[in-house]
């Protein structure tokens, strides 16, 4: 079993969640739900994974926040 980090994002515009997996080519997809995008992911990263073992291009090391005055 494999475990991949995914960021989520909500789309303003289609009120969507969004998800991809970062370095990971095709891994993104999104859903009405975050239980939906999650199961869309796992298809999507089992389909890519037909093709044999993934190339990451980069690792997900995690997030920051950043602090700017306005």
């Amino acid at each position: 079993m494999k475990i991949y980090t995914a960021v989520v994002e909500k789309c303003p515009d289609t009120n969507l969640y969004v998800g991809y997996v970062p370095g990971f080519p095709g891994a993104h997809s999104q859903g009405k739900t975050l239980d939906e995008l999650h199961n869309n992911l796992i298809e999507v990263i089992q389909m890519l994974m037909e093709e044999g073992e993934p190339y990451l291009e980069a690792e997900f090391v995690g997030t920051q926040n950043i602090a700017v005055e306005a």
